[in-house]
């Protein structure tokens, strides 16, 4: 863990890491993402849902596939699949905490909609503690784990890779970053699409509880 003293960059994934998979946040945009395949292409649900995780899997998000193969509009896709209810999000006083003590500046990082990013934050209440917000819009639509968002991202905010650690629930979208030379922190969940990698060599950390995770650096750094 001493390898966390000369990090000066944070840069978190958002949904199904700032806040836990359990809370089915996400379940509900996947729900609407169906929907708005089954209205645009005119096909029932479960079509849509085929159509979904299939673009998921070949284009890396089921917006790429749209945007690709029906030339829709992303901000329509995205105001519409984000449009969901977290009304039920606590606030994670624990995340706070963390947040606020640990030395660095911090990103998020999403392959979703700067829009969704902070309402999510506000809920939870972090998100004063975010320096900025790298979302699609930002990667002009090309997702995680292609390499060129990552490229945009540490350009914008000049972030040095050496001195970075990315945090991230999917771990094929943790290789990218680790090839640029960032430390990588895999939240340990059992989606299979979420977990699938061939080998671990680019996954340096693991967790289930990234406040505790966080806590573990934050007394390292004060001690």
């Amino acid at each position: 863990m001493k390898i966390f003293e000369s990090i000066r960059y944070w840069i978190f994934d958002l949904d199904n890491t700032l806040y836990s998979g359990k809370t089915k946040v996400f379940e509900q945009v996947d729900k609407q993402m169906s929907k708005y395949i089954s209205n645009k292409l005119g096909v029932e649900i479960e079509e849509a849902k085929k159509i979904q995780k299939n673009y998921f899997h070949k284009y890396n998000t089921t917006l790429n596939g749209m945007i690709k193969n029906h030339k829709i509009d992303p901000n329509e896709f995205l105001e519409f699949v984000h449009d969901i209810n977290i009304d039920f999000l606590e606030k994670d006083l624990k995340l706070a905490e963390e947040l606020k003590k640990l030395d660095g500046k911090k990103f998020i990082f999403t392959n979703g909609s700067r829009k969704h990013a902070i309402n999510v934050t506000q809920r939870i209440g972090i998100d004063q503690y975010f320096d900025g917000i790298f979302d699609i819009v930002d990667c002009e639509f090309i997702p995680k784990p292609l390499i060129e968002p990552y490229n945009k991202l540490v350009e914008k905010h000049k972030i040095d890779p050496n001195l970075c650690v990315f945090v991230e629930d999917i771990a094929r979208n943790l290789k990218p970053a680790y090839e640029m030379g960032m430390k990588t922190v895999w939240i340990e969940n059992d989606e299979p699409w979420a977990k699938k990698f061939s080998d671990s060599s680019f996954v340096n950390y693991k967790t289930n509880n990234l406040s505790e995770f966080l806590k573990k650096i934050n007394l390292l750094k004060a001690a």
